[in-house]
């Protein structure tokens, strides 16, 4: 089953999410620390990602181009609506980070990645899910954290971690057709850095140093593929 991967990947955010409810009586104090020390993981994850890059100019090009047609969309506030509907549909929370924060920021961690796409083109490729079942197991524990300080909308980005997985091991299953391996393994760098770039966002917005729309930022994925067909072919 091609599927496989991504299943098990949603399963483990999942869990991770509903074990670290238990956790959510630590003191004010210690979730604050917590929030630090992942915000700082993350920015640190960011930056290692950034070095993938071959060529930084794409990246450069990618963040920019990328910025300007989420802004000129608002992707940022697409998602925190979306967010906002599913936490107006649970029930009433009394205090605390809402649905919508946890959503958001899981969703932006687990999905944007390097491992996401490769774990998932393996899977639709060769049948491996070794890679996304890694992903998920790292997935799991980080929303371990991330629910005890964040809440349970954690949980709920494993829906779309699920259908941005499985849509790439589908259409994978066609892309060895069309796409050379050189190219592929182009992109995939260059995405990465690009990704890191946002991931160092989320660090930051988590650590309170900055308020950056990284949702914003998310188009210059798709730039990024653009950029580098175009460098490809010259």
């Amino acid at each position: 089953m091609i599927l496989f991967g991504s299943i098990i990947n949603a399963l483990l955010i999942v869990l991770g999410a509903i074990f670290g409810r238990f956790l959510h009586n630590i003191p004010e104090r210690m979730k604050e620390t917590v929030m630090y020390g992942i915000g700082l993981a993350v920015s640190v994850i960011g930056i290692q990602m950034t070095f993938e890059s071959t060529q930084v100019l794409i990246v450069i090009v990618s963040i920019v181009v990328g910025a300007v047609i989420g802004e000129w969309i608002d992707l940022d506030e697409l998602v925190n609506k979306l967010g906002h509907w599913i936490e107006s549909k649970m029930p009433a929370k009394k205090e605390g980070p809402g649905v919508a924060q946890g959503f958001v920021t899981a969703t932006l961690i687990f999905v944007i990645g390097s491992m996401a796409i490769i774990g998932a083109i393996d899977s639709g490729l060769r049948n491996d899910h070794d890679v996304l079942v890694m992903k998920g197991i790292i997935d799991g524990f980080t929303s371990i954290i991330l629910s005890s300080t964040l809440g349970i909308g954690v949980a709920i980005a494993a829906v779309p971690v699920f259908l941005y997985q499985g849509i790439i091991t589908i259409f994978s299953t066609q892309i060895s057709k069309y796409i050379p391996d050189e190219l592929l393994n182009f992109f995939i760098s260059e995405m990465t850095a690009t990704g890191g770039l946002m991931i160092l966002a989320i660090g930051l917005n988590l650590i309170g140093i900055t308020k950056i729309r990284v949702a914003n930022l998310i188009p210059g994925i798709l730039v990024v593929a653009v950029v580098v067909s175009i460098v490809y072919v010259l």
